[in-house]
């Protein structure tokens, strides 16, 4: 008796190192793992073409908002006063209609300016503006600004008379008080 080794059906030769040969992996029903190089290169292609097109996206994205951040900054700035604007303009109106009136008395012009100053003051309240009218108080340095000093009785640094008052725009100084102010006795 012979040994002979039994055939094996449908294996086909391999041309190198024992890897099918691709014609045996298709008849086999076996799907190519590897793409060929230029299968990956148009795929790679296709990736950095999305990339880039996702990058200029982004990139006129950012400028659009860069425009529109730069128009609403100049918008601001443009229209910051309108709402103070239109709170002086009833006090403007109040001066035009009190120097066209005829006939009129020192007393209707005082009660006029009155009228009149009374809706300035509520026109700079609406606007946060504030008074600074320190008289009495302790001299602050970041409200007031002292022109002179005055040797007087009792705690020095007090406010002994306002020359000037001064304003602060929502707890900001835009101008400071102009005051006297008491030292103490020299000895």
């Amino acid at each position: 008796m012979q040994d002979t080794p039994p055939a094996s059906p449908n294996i086909e030769q391999t041309p190198t190192g024992g890897q099918p040969s691709p014609a045996a992996a298709r008849q086999d029903g076996q799907i190519d793992a590897m793409p060929s190089q230029e299968e990956l290169l148009r795929q790679a292609e296709l990736k950095a073409e999305e990339h880039h097109d996702a990058w200029l996206r982004a990139k006129a994205e950012t400028e659009n908002l860069r425009r529109r951040a730069q128009e609403d900054i100049a918008k601001a700035h443009k229209y910051a006063a309108e709402k103070f604007a239109s709170e002086m303009l009833p006090v403007k109106d109040s001066l035009e209609a009190a120097l066209t009136a005829e006939n009129s008395t020192a007393e209707s012009l005082r009660n006029g300016v009155e009228l009149t100053l009374k809706q300035l003051i509520a026109a700079f309240e609406k606007s946060g503006l504030a008074e600074i009218n320190p008289l009495g108080e302790k001299f602050d340095p970041h409200k007031h600004q002292a022109i002179s000093a005055i040797e007087d009785e009792g705690e020095p640094n007090r406010v002994l008379n306002v020359l000037q008052k001064g304003y602060g725009l929502n707890d900001r100084v835009i101008r400071p008080a102009l005051v006297v102010v008491s030292k103490a006795k020299s000895a």
